[in-house]
């Protein structure tokens, strides 16, 4: 089945965010002067189950779902994550199933986590250098750490395997080269992603984006790259090659060339919210109707009803008033 919006978008990703907490606090994500020791996290029973996370897909599969990403914030804080892992991978007509995770945990649960069916993951890593990266986290959590949760990543098959480094200007932008530089040749990808305006409590601004542009001139004066043709309709990343055939970059360009033309994803909060856009203000309460007593058929006619209402093109029509405007936090939805 082909669900399109209202702008000829198909719905063909589902982005599961199982739980709003995360054992990291970067600048750009959780600051820890708002996600402090009184912030209130979701209560337990707030939480969609996994049964719960498990139907809701195999719901949406049938509305034309094939890839599902599980995220966080960070997913691998939540109990048994396994246990959903499999029962997304026993649904039939899921294509791509994956994960994205700062990696602190990933050395303890990589091998669970792929004899359960998880086929690859995106590791989240912004600087190579031990200090700026800790800067960032906020969370005492070295880069050894995470390259160790890499490394056990792909001991397990989980594979491919993307790094996702986010670019704020002043911060970090002096060691972009250097994390290209590093899995240069290993066949890992690195994107980097722009700094967004995703929640409210970042401190975004403008001046602090470093542009898609001018991350791929400071990698191509070292390393020469020439563009890629996309892997598929929607993917979010630019893609670049190396001209001496060691691999690839990408770049995330939501705020200087916006992508919102192809975009083909439904994001599904830890509390049961659907969102049509990472920018959202409002979502659409889906677990009220689960916990309803609703059946299948009356699930899938509420999702099918929110993506054919669907506009959102927020990057489109980002100007400094919107920026500014209530949106949902990209810790408690996702990237």
């Amino acid at each position: 089945m082909t669900l399109n919006d209202r702008l000829d978008r198909p719905l063909r990703d589902l982005r599961i965010s199982v739980t709003d907490r995360c054992n990291f606090r970067c600048v750009y994500c959780m600051p820890r002067e708002v996600f402090g020791p009184d912030y209130q996290f979701l209560e337990r029973d707030e939480l969609l189950t996994y049964e719960e996370i498990a139907r809701v897909t195999r719901v949406l599969v049938g509305l034309g779902v094939e890839k599902v990403r599980i995220t966080g914030g960070e997913p691998l804080v939540r109990r048994d994550l396994d246990r959903l892992i499999a029962a997304i991978r026993a649904i039939p007509g899921v294509r791509d199933l994956t994960l994205t995770t700062n990696g602190s945990l990933l050395r303890a649960q990589a091998k669970r986590l792929a004899a359960a069916g998880l086929q690859r993951v995106t590791v989240s890593l912004d600087s190579l250098d031990d200090a700026v990266f800790r800067a960032m986290n906020d969370a005492g959590v070295g880069v050894a750490t995470v390259l160790d949760g890499i490394a056990a990543a792909r001991e397990a098959g989980l594979w491919p395997i993307k790094v996702n480094a986010v670019v704020k200007r002043g911060l970090n932008d002096h060691t972009v080269v250097d994390l290209a530089r590093h899995f240069r040749g290993t066949g890992i990808i690195v994107r980097f992603i722009e700094f967004m305006d995703v929640g409210t409590t970042n401190g975004w601004r403008l001046d602090h984006v470093v542009t898609g542009r001018e991350i791929v001139e400071m990698i191509g004066r070292e390393f020469p790259l020439e563009p890629a043709e996309a892997n598929y309709r929607g993917e979010v990343a630019q893609r670049w090659r190396y001209v001496d055939g060691a691999g690839e970059i990408g770049v995330i360009t939501s705020i200087s060339q916006p992508f919102c033309g192809d975009c083909t994803r439904l994001r599904l909060s830890p509390e049961g919210q659907l969102y049509t856009c990472l920018f959202g203000a409002k979502g659409h309460d889906l677990r009220g109707l689960l916990r309803s007593g609703a059946s299948d058929a009356e699930v899938e006619a509420f999702v099918a009803s929110v993506w054919r209402g669907r506009s959102d093109r927020y990057s489109e029509e980002r100007t400094e008033a919107t920026a500014g405007l209530p949106k949902v936090e990209m810790s408690h939805i996702g990237g």
